[in-house]
């Protein structure tokens, strides 16, 4: 995400009253109805107004309306509704021009199994690591073909999407993530102007998370760690023959027809990717800035390689972005319900349950556990970040814990939170590039993601007691 929006969402997080356990009945209502009806977006929706009637009764739904116009109305989310949308856009031409076809059959030609299939797209995940959003939509829709191939089932690639997004993003010096935290880290005071980065390399080490959800993809992708759980049932279903889950078709991106009057070229992919990638890291790593660059790029090079005319181009585009509106409406909603979270005090109310408990040894095992739980009831690392790491910092440099032992275990908390919440950004984006339902992407999802976490865990108890 641009710098840019630093300032707006730290001036949006400010500690508030909470109304104690009331504040987790949203969040309680979301999970078990999703769990339950295999629906998102109607989950979240219904969340959002439990919380509006506990905190404006009678007055909900004008409450509910306000709040969805302010989040219509903020530039992060103006941000993230055009970067999905043009994503889908540019996602739409790459297919409609036979590219994506090209690179699917060109991969195909060098993987020979499905254990291959897997590890190509962790390790394709693992070379697009500036953005999250840009790592999610690119992964899965140019390697649905290939994993389709060797019948491997769309959760499963929407695991190792997923996997590669958030995770591997905290773990890199370049990425949004790396830009927001050391600016973050800048602006309260915890490391000197200009600096922030330097304060950054020094906790990588201390992202215990990310390392370990990084290091246990591959071990599921090559089969050392079967499938378990939910996932193994989707494999299952994925070698009978059914390849996406029920309910996938609205998520899922539209991409099976092809520009069949031109023969597939392999250039007509990799080219605007190349563009993508290049402009988002000239802009600063924008990756709106990237998508609009690339779309650019992409209708005139279509036009002089006498693949689309403009306005057949341009045509796609629009039905890129169509494509994306169901994500994004999931998205918005996840929005709403964090507007609805955030005036219930539900960070606060769990901060203030954890802080009895803190001591030197387990601070940081219970900072990252409860923080996990914050951002995954939240949906957003952003809000958890600029709110925990001003509480953090001081709290553990007077219980002499290394500071940047407590800044790992914070920032591991936002990216386990967005790996693993039903209704989070890259989450939602992973199964939409994937072809999969948003509920059976997660389910499938969690026990690894709690393995992760629970490893992480262990791993962060451990340090507290020798670092």
């Amino acid at each position: 995400m641009n710098t840019n929006f630093l300032l707006s969402v730290v001036q949006s997080s400010t500690p508030i009253e909470h109304m104690g356990y009331w504040s987790l009945l949203p969040t309680i209502v979301v999970i078990i109805l999703a769990i339950y009806s295999k629906k998102t977006f109607e989950s979240l929706l219904l969340g959002a107004i439990v919380g509006f009637v506990l905190l404006k009764q009678e007055l909900f739904f004008k409450a509910f309306t306000s709040s969805l116009l302010g989040v219509m109305n903020d530039e992060v989310i103006g941000w993230v509704i055009l970067v999905c949308g043009l994503f889908g856009s540019l996602i739409h031409l790459l297919v409609k021009s036979g590219g994506a076809m090209a690179f699917a059959d060109y991969v195909s030609k060098y993987i020979k199994s499905k254990k291959g299939a897997l590890v190509i797209t962790w390790l394709l995940g693992l070379s697009i690591f500036i953005d999250d959003y840009l790592n999610a939509l690119t992964v899965g829709s140019s390697m649905k073909k290939v994993t389709d191939k060797f019948k491997v089932s769309r959760e499963m690639l929407a695991y190792i999407v997923d996997s590669t997004a958030a995770p591997v993003c905290v773990l890199v010096p370049f990425s949004t993530w790396a830009i927001y935290v050391s600016g973050l880290l800048e602006t309260q005071g915890m490391a000197p102007q200009g600096e922030g980065l330097q304060a950054y390399l020094s906790a990588i080490p201390y992202f215990v998370y990310g390392w370990v959800a990084f290091l246990i993809v591959p071990l599921v992708a090559m089969g050392i760690i079967p499938a378990f759980g939910p996932m193994k049932k989707a494999e299952k279903r994925a070698q009978e023959g059914q390849l996406a889950p029920n309910n996938s078709e609205a998520i899922s991106l539209s991409l099976s027809a092809t520009n069949n009057d031109y023969p597939s070229n392999l250039l007509h992919f990799v080219l605007p990717i190349i563009v993508l990638i290049t402009a988002t890291i000239v802009f600063d790593t924008d990756a709106l800035m990237g998508v609009i660059t690339a779309i650019s790029f992409t209708v005139i090079y279509y036009t002089v390689a006498k693949v689309m005319t403009v306005t057949s181009a341009m045509k796609e585009v629009f039905e890129g972005l169509k494509s994306m509106v169901y994500a994004l409406g999931i998205i918005i909603m996840s929005f709403v319900l964090k507007d609805v979270n955030e005036a219930l005090g539900l960070t606060q109310f769990i901060i203030d349950m954890v802080s009895p408990w803190m001591s030197k040894a387990l601070l940081p095992a219970i900072a990252f556990t409860a923080l996990a739980l914050i951002t995954f009831a939240t949906g957003s690392f952003w809000g958890t970040y600029a709110i925990s790491l001003p509480i953090m910092i001081p709290l553990s440099q007077s219980l002499g814990v290394d500071p940047w032992l407590s800044i790992g275990a914070v920032v591991s908390a936002g990216a386990f939170g967005s790996h693993a919440c039903f209704y989070g950004d890259t989450t939602v984006l992973s199964s939409s590039a994937s072809g999969c339902n948003n509920i059976a992407h997660v389910m499938t999802q969690l026990p690894y993601a709690l393995l992760a976490g629970g490893i992480s865990t262990l791993i962060y108890l451990i340090l507290g007691f020798i670092a």
